[in-house]
């Protein structure tokens, strides 16, 4: 039977000084990827540990396979003042029954109204998790009230943790909070990246399933297609590699999205195209990866991305923008390429390159994947992040009993 609770059950407290570890995200699915591992490595490393987010199946998997327990709180994406006063209000139920020490919001929508209930109900430990920033590439109205969003979330949070060094810089160069307040645990990266997973892959089974010439060059992209994500100057990039190489081959990971959506003639010049594969929607991204070349990542912006990481473990260099949170994933030289955003021209030449010489694509992609074994294996990343919890618990003079342990190692990841 899967450990879910209901905000309306009753009062979950206890005396016990085992510090009780509250995430807050607004939909299951952001708790089943973004906090895969680290759930169950916090609560064998001395926490309890809860998750509170918009119920559905993608909660109750958490609830299983994490072994954690959940509290299913309606919230949605988009602005809705009735929905959301609403999930405050539930948010605060939990809250007030289960009693944390600490809670950890993050994902727009549940880091903001998390932040609010938890100031609401003076939870000791407030930690505002900060995975990128929307606004980078808002206007208008919209912009302004997505910083107005941003200021509010950092002013209940005791602490502000960026998942990159970038993104923490561009937060406080914004105004959107003080630098005192602003961490970036470890080397960065909001769960670390299990390096195993995607090592010793299979190129050439790879490339059958996909039905893509073994000596074709590969320029590979992983991602949501939207115009944040640099869609549209990858296709033109392509094509002008196209031109001089017909060989040359663009495989695109993932589905095209409403928001943000990218021009129609983008569209059908990737659906049309007789040298760009479009694989939709993929559960397991190792075996595209095996497929790459090179790996294009021309997003705007970014909090501390995966995908680059991803590409690193499996060998492969990566073609960037000089990005929020991209500049922290790829290093320029070694690992890859940065280019200034919008450049075409750039973009072109860069992965021109690493598809020409391959000598240059073993070296950075061998450096990127020794980089990714030593800063971001996911243990790693949740030993910093439960540094900072129990050196905000103490700061707060907040009681607690964390048992001397051997740190589990990352099974779980």
């Amino acid at each position: 039977m899967l450990t879910t609770f209901a905000a309306s059950e009753t009062d979950l407290s206890t005396d016990s000084q085992v510090p009780r570890l509250l995430y807050i995200v607004t939909h299951g699915m952001s708790a089943r990827i973004l906090l895969k591992g680290q759930l169950r490595w916090m609560r064998e490393a001395g926490f309890d540990v809860a998750v509170a987010a918009a119920p559905g199946d993608d909660l109750d998997i958490v609830a299983e396979q994490e072994g954690v327990e959940v509290f299913p709180v309606p919230m949605c994406r988009e602005i809705s003042p009735l929905t959301d006063l609403r999930s405050i209000h539930s948010l605060q139920r939990v809250i007030r029954r289960w009693k944390p020490e600490i809670v950890n919001a993050s994902t727009p929508k549940g880091g903001l109204l998390g932040m609010l209930a938890a100031r609401i109900s003076r939870v000791p430990v407030r930690i505002y998790t900060l995975r990128g920033l929307r606004l980078e590439t808002a206007t208008g109205g919209r912009r302004a009230l997505l910083m107005r969003t941003e200021r509010i979330a950092a002013k209940c949070s005791h602490r502000v943790l960026a998942v990159s060094s970038s993104l923490a810089d561009r937060y406080v160069e914004l105004g959107l909070a003080p630098r005192e307040k602003v961490a970036t645990p470890a080397a960065g990266s909001s769960n670390g990246v299990n390096a195993g997973r995607f090592a010793n892959l299979d190129r050439e089974q790879s490339r059958r399933d996909l039905k893509i010439s073994f000596t074709a060059p590969v320029v590979g992209f992983v991602g949501r297609l939207t115009r944040d994500k640099g869609v549209v100057e990858l296709v033109q990039a392509f094509e002008r590699i196209y031109a001089e190489q017909p060989e040359a081959r663009l495989l695109l990971v993932g589905d095209f999205e409403s928001g943000d959506p990218v021009p129609i003639e983008t569209i059908d010049r990737i659906r049309n195209h007789p040298a760009i594969l479009q694989t939709g929607f993929v559960a397991d991204v190792a075996r595209c990866y095996a497929a790459m070349d090179v790996l294009a990542f021309p997003s705007h912006r970014e909090g501390f991305p995966n995908v680059p990481l991803e590409a690193a473990t499996a060998g492969i260099p990566v073609v960037g923008y000089w990005a929020t949170g991209t500049v922290d994933a790829v290093v320029h030289g070694e690992t890859g390429t940065l280019v200034e955003i919008g450049d075409v021209e750039s973009l072109t030449a860069a992965l021109a390159q690493y598809l020409a010489e391959s000598k240059l694509r073993t070296a950075h992609g061998a450096a990127g994947c020794r980089r990714v074994e030593h800063d971001f294996e996911p243990v790693k990343v949740w030993h910093a992040l439960r540094n900072e919890y129990l050196q905000l618990l103490d700061y707060y003079g907040i009681a607690h009993q964390i048992p001397e342990i051997e740190i589990p190692d990352a099974q779980h990841a």
